[in-house]
Order: C-alpha cells, then structure tokens, then sequence
C-alpha cells in the first residue's frame, strides 16, 4: 500500500463531519447509466462515505460495497439510510478480499489508485474473476500527467494509470470506451481542480 497503516490514514481523513470527496457520485460514473439497469447486482470498491454506492442503490441495483475505513463505512451507512436505500456495506481490506467468481453485473473502480504496481495486478484479476458474463466494468482514475496538477489521488506515478496498461490489465474484457482527458473535478475537499482523467467501460465476454 501507498501508507504504513492504511485503515488508520483513511480513517484518519474520513474522520471529519463533511463528507471528504462529496455526496454526489462520481460524474464518470452517473454517466455511464446506460450501463445499469434495475435488479443488477453491483459492487463499489474502496467506496468510502457512500457517495458512488447510494447512488447506485437509487438506480436500484442491489449493491454491495466495501472500504478499509470503519469510520467512513459508518458515514456510508447513514448516508444510505437517510437517502431511504439499502446498500449491503462491509469494512475490508482489499488486498485481503476473498472475490467471489462471476458474481456482480457492475463493478465500480472510481479512483482506487492506492495499490502499488504488484497489488494492483491482483486486485485487477479479482475484478475480472467478479464479473458475471455480460457483466461491465466502470473505471475512473488519474493519468501520470495529475502529479503536476496536484488535485487528487497519490502523489505516486507507478500508481497511475494508461491506456496501455489498462488494454493490458483487462485483456480477458472487451474494452467498449477508453479515453483520456483533462477535466475539471469538483468531489469535496479530496478531489477539486483540474485533473488527468482516466476512464473505461469494459465487459466481460459472455
């Protein structure tokens, strides 16, 4: 991991009442609603305060999500009971995680780009192992160009994503968008500014 401690950095930022990157999904992920359809069952990976997993839930998906932080499971907990939608939350470690085989219809990876090059390999092919046939990934993440922009995300490059190595990492999946960009980001204090994007939607061959 890119921390010593990383349950205890995140429960760290997550710690205050606001909530760190926003209520509001993640713009890349509530465009991409042709993707989803009610009763699909989804995952959101490292899903913090609940921002990406309720809005999930409100296209009414069945949706499960996880994040190392207690504290911001929690926060995620009552967001989705205020927000009248049930999200199935666990506290977890991603590089611990036992991934299921062909069990999700939509995987949500919105700027999980605090693993080294090695862990993030693994937690690539449980994504993939996740997916049902049919099944679509829908990724966002910071190109190494975001380290000038200082915006968001690890100040790390080998954390980084390309297009090559995206296209190489899910090469079992057929890539149906892959683009890069320099947009915007307004996701409370932990993403704000001009940003090195990132974004894929990818499904698993049936």
């Amino acid at each position: 991991m890119s921390f010593a401690d990383a349950a205890k950095t995140w429960n760290q930022r997550y710690a205050g009442e606001a909530f760190l990157f926003g209520e509001a999904p993640n713009a890349f992920l509530a465009a991409s609603r042709a993707w989803l359809a009610p009763g699909q069952r989804a995952l959101s990976i490292a899903d913090g305060e609940g921002r990406n997993s309720v809005w999930l839930a409100r296209q009414g998906l069945e949706v499960d999500a996880f994040d190392i932080a207690e504290v911001a499971v929690d926060k995620a907990r009552r967001f989705a009971a205020r927000s009248g939608v049930a999200v199935r939350y666990a506290v977890a470690d991603i590089l611990q995680l036992a991934w299921p085989s062909a069990c999700y219809d939509v995987i949500a990876a919105i700027f999980i780009q605090f693993a080294a090059p090695a862990e993030r390999e693994s937690i690539f092919r449980g994504i993939v192992s996740a997916l049902r046939p049919g099944g679509a990934l829908l990724l966002q993440g910071y190109r190494p160009e975001q380290l000038a922009y200082r915006t968001g995300g690890p100040p790390l490059a080998e954390n980084m994503y390309t297009e090559p190595l995206l296209r190489e990492a899910f090469a079992a999946l057929d890539i149906r968008h892959l683009a890069s960009h320099d947009d915007i980001v307004r996701e409370g204090s932990g993403h704000n500014g001009m940003s090195a994007l990132i974004d894929m939607v990818a499904v698993k061959p049936r």
